[in-house]
């Protein structure tokens, strides 16, 4: 049986989140903005699908990345680039829920931002065992 790394769990997790994520903002847009009571326009509707081949692609990234060895200077463009983009996102999502701007079933996306926000950030500042190897 392969031996599960760091890198693996971490950055496949995480991808398929953001895939699933993607998918959802590509091709429900129309029902993503009514949930959250944005205007039925145009261009609202092409931000998120925007938004969401954003999120996608870096899905790709962090999949097609899950093998290799990531933390201290290892990968350290993939690993800043995730933590700032979880930071981001789930500061801007906790200050949303405190002033209750979202329903309160974004509680538990914006805990899986700053746990993952989290994981990122001690991934950038620690160094993996270098005795690991990807399977």
């Amino acid at each position: 049986m392969p031996k599960l790394t760091t890198s693996k769990i971490v950055l496949g997790s995480s991808a398929i989140i953001l895939a699933a994520s993607g998918l959802a903002l590509t091709f429900f847009p129309d029902e993503l903005a009514e949930n959250i009571n944005l205007p039925d326009e145009a261009s609202v509707k092409l931000l998120i699908q925007t938004i969401g081949a954003m999120y996608f692609g870096f899905a790709m990234l962090n999949w097609m990345s899950r093998r290799s060895l990531i933390g201290g200077i290892y990968n350290r463009p993939i690993a800043i680039a995730n933590m700032t983009h979880f930071m981001m996102v789930g500061i801007a999502l906790t200050k949303l829920m405190l002033s209750k701007a979202l329903p309160q079933s974004f509680w538990l996306v914006t805990l899986i931002y700053v746990v993952y926000a989290l994981i990122f950030g001690w991934l950038l500042f620690t160094t993996p065992n270098l005795g690991q190897k990807a399977a």
